[in-house]
């Protein structure tokens, strides 16, 4: 993320153009341990390296929704802050597909392209992001999905 923040407006012009690409972030086993933990989703693809390395994965892979939960720290990377805004909030998923296996000890990196800003709704903006997952290494993304964002701003 950056420091300088962008208007709605300037941000308009943007819709149809990738407006960010957050870093790379590993996935290791130890952090598909602890999601494991934290939702009791303990199915042993995830988290027995050697029953797993018997599957057409070849190795323990990440939760799907560990994988999406990291596109909020990812969106924070990439995406320049909204000015004059009072709350953000995610909206949801128009779509959401889990295309590849992220591998434990895999990197993901998220792009975000604006593909839509609605300001039909008095004192609200709701964002539509084409988002893609990327797996190091791997021509497959790990997720593709149309995430929605609402923002509210401030009174003027």
């Amino acid at each position: 993320m950056t420091d300088q923040t962008i208007t709605i407006a300037a941000l308009a012009a943007q819709v149809g153009h990738v407006v960010g690409q957050s870093g790379w972030h590993l996935i290791d086993q130890d952090m598909i341990n602890r999601f494991a933990d934290l939702t009791l989703d303990r199915q042993f693809i995830h988290l027995d390296t050697t029953r797993a390395a018997h599957t057409p994965f070849g190795a323990t892979i990440a939760h799907g929704f560990l994988t999406l939960s990291l596109l909020s720290v990812m969106a924070e990377e990439a995406l320049p802050p909204i000015a004059n805004l009072a709350m953000s909030i995610n909206y949801g998923f128009d779509s959401l597909r889990f295309v590849a296996p992220v591998r434990a000890g895999s990197a993901v990196r998220a792009q975000l392209l604006l593909a839509n800003i609605d300001t039909s709704v008095a004192g609200q903006v709701q964002l539509a992001w084409d988002v893609t997952v990327e797996i190091a290494d791997n021509a497959k993304p790990a997720i593709v999905a149309r995430w929605l964002h609402r923002h509210y701003p401030t009174e003027t």
